[in-house]
């Protein structure tokens, strides 16, 4: 990096450029995760007592968690959940990144990402209650549902986590949908009509062509979509009932109304240590190392 940053900018330009990026990395990523570290190991004490005898590391607050039935459960909810969303929206982002990337005309692409990106300048709290009001019992899509005859009554989308499951798909989909695009639109064009000209039909050709072609984006979009689901906070707490609560929401309880740093602080470590295990996994089932994903 420095040897390409020297070839552009220079050799000082090079080093100043370098040397913030390290103290952005120190300040900013690597201290307060230190830091959370070490709160999550230390007993939840009053300011007299810290740094006394019993401000010690302690697995105590790790312990809690597993003790705790509900907020067990709740962890493995979030985790099977943000899971469950990375899926639908990888099935949702495929079709249409590879139309973006494959079958669109250039104008075509353009005004379909245009339309893709449009509504995220408007704040994530605002879009999660726009679907909170289409989705409400009197909402839009009762209304339509009712006036064609489907139902018979409304529905109640915002009772269980079916709401959440919606809200999360809409608000990550460009996670997901730019890296497929930027490594769909790689693949030569030359191998899809050979696999056709060959008698392959569309879903061996993109079982056997795209797919495989495509494995670094799919990669690199479901990390950053199961990464985002399962931190997320704003989300679940507009469109989900009280009986589908997300980690996250016990987290920012012990933080902000528990006044409990430290067993929030080991309960966001565990979620840490969740998103960095599934990036493992990941990687390790489309055999892509960090350098692919970087492209």
């Amino acid at each position: 990096m420095f040897r390409q940053l020297s070839e552009r900018f220079g050799r000082p330009l090079a080093m100043a450029i370098l040397t913030l990026l390290g103290m952005w990395l120190i300040v900013m990523v690597t201290l307060p995760q230190l830091q959370m570290i070490d709160y999550s190991f230390r007993p939840n004490l009053l300011p007299a007592q810290l740094g006394g005898p019993d401000d010690t590391w302690t697995l105590t607050n790790y312990v809690t968690l597993f003790d705790n039935e509900i907020h067990r459960s709740i962890f493995f909810k979030t985790l099977w959940s943000s899971v469950l969303v990375t899926v639908l929206t990888l099935v949702v982002s495929y079709p249409l990144a590879y139309y973006l990337a494959k079958v669109a005309t250039p104008r075509q692409a353009a005004l379909c990402i245009l339309l893709l990106i449009v509504p995220f300048w408007i704040n994530e709290i605002l879009r999660t209650y726009s679907w909170f009001i289409i989705l409400a019992f009197r909402g839009p899509l009762n209304e339509i549902l009712l006036a064609l005859g489907l139902i018979e009554r409304p529905i109640r989308f915002l009772s269980g986590d079916g709401g959440v499951m919606v809200g999360m798909v809409y608000a990550y989909i460009l996670f997901m949908v730019f890296p497929l695009y930027n490594a769909i639109e790689s693949l030569d064009d030359n191998q899809i009509r050979a696999a056709r000209d060959l008698g392959a039909g569309s879903i061996r050709t993109h079982r056997r062509i795209v797919i495989p072609h495509a494995k670094p984006g799919i990669a690199t979009g479901c990390i950053m979509t199961f990464m985002l689901a399962a931190g997320s906070y704003a989300v679940p707490a507009l469109l989900g009932s009280p009986g589908s609560r997300w980690f996250t929401q016990i987290i920012y309880n012990w933080f902000f109304e528990g006044g409990n740093w430290n067993q929030g602080a080991a309960y966001a470590f565990l979620l840490l240590v969740l998103c960095i295990g599934f990036m493992t996994l990941v990687m390790k089932v489309f055999k892509v190392g960090l350098g692919d994903i970087a492209k």
